[in-house]
């Protein structure tokens, strides 16, 4: 019985050595995960044939989930990872603010184009389609009506599908940009990994729109290059 005991107090002492390399890991992924949407998201608007200006002034929330891979979707339970930030205040005509991190679900979305890895941009156009994804999960299409985005630097926004849609869609795989659907496919904050960037629990909505919250390192290049490109809210 004694050995048993001893056997055991060894285990429980020994949990703290394997734990901790596991949270720093898992830290360490979300840190790249936040920087690789600062990548994506610079690259894409570097090229002014692929995402309008006139529709990324008129955005409220911007999201990125970058690298979703196809092989993520043989199984059940698929999802992507990325970040969304929003304009900072109550009226979101602020500067944009800290970003939350966020999980994309569905079925086989984004994968029309044929890559093996797809990146994907999402504008939130209006306030309503913007709180409603802060508050809880919402499903694209159902919850919140969707539109693949117009491509080009001469497509107008004065589309009807840009004048009805509360968020525009757009993916990226293998070099080829263009607008996609994400009908079907659900949206909403990701408040485990919220958990690990900011060290405590905090709702999406108080990240994004409190003001009070400062950006992590790893959201730098993500943060700037939507003050960069687009820093004034056109409605």
């Amino acid at each position: 019985m004694r050995k048993l005991f001893a056997v055991f107090t060894v285990v429980l002492t020994s949990l703290p050595l394997f734990g901790d390399p596991v949270w720093a890991a898992n830290d360490k992924k979300d840190d790249a995960r936040l920087k690789n949407c600062g990548t994506v998201l610079q690259e894409i608007l570097d090229v002014p044939d692929d995402i309008p200006q006139e529709l990324l002034d008129k955005a409220y929330c911007v999201v990125v989930f970058p690298s979703v891979l196809k092989a993520a979707f043989i199984v059940g339970g698929s999802y992507g990872r990325g970040a969304m930030s929003c304009r900072q205040g109550s009226d979101f005509k602020g500067p944009w603010g800290a970003p939350t991190m966020m999980a994309l679900e569905g079925g086989s979305f984004g994968f029309q184009i044929g890559g093996e890895a797809t990146d994907f941009v999402l504008l939130v156009m209006n306030e309503r389609g913007a709180s409603g994804i802060l508050s809880s999960k919402v499903k694209l299409g159902a919850d919140a009506s969707v539109a693949a985005g117009p491509v080009g630097r001469a497509a107008s926004a004065e589309t009807d599908a840009t004048l009805r849609a509360e968020i525009l869609s757009y993916s990226r795989a293998r070099g080829l940009f263009a607008g996609v659907s994400l009908e079907g496919s659900t949206i909403r904050p990701d408040n485990g990994d919220n958990r690990k960037i900011y060290g405590r629990e905090i709702s999406a909505r108080e990240i994004v729109q409190s003001g009070k919250i400062a950006a992590p390192p790893a959201a730098h290049q993500f943060i700037s290059t939507l003050n960069s490109k687009t820093p004034n809210h056109r409605r």
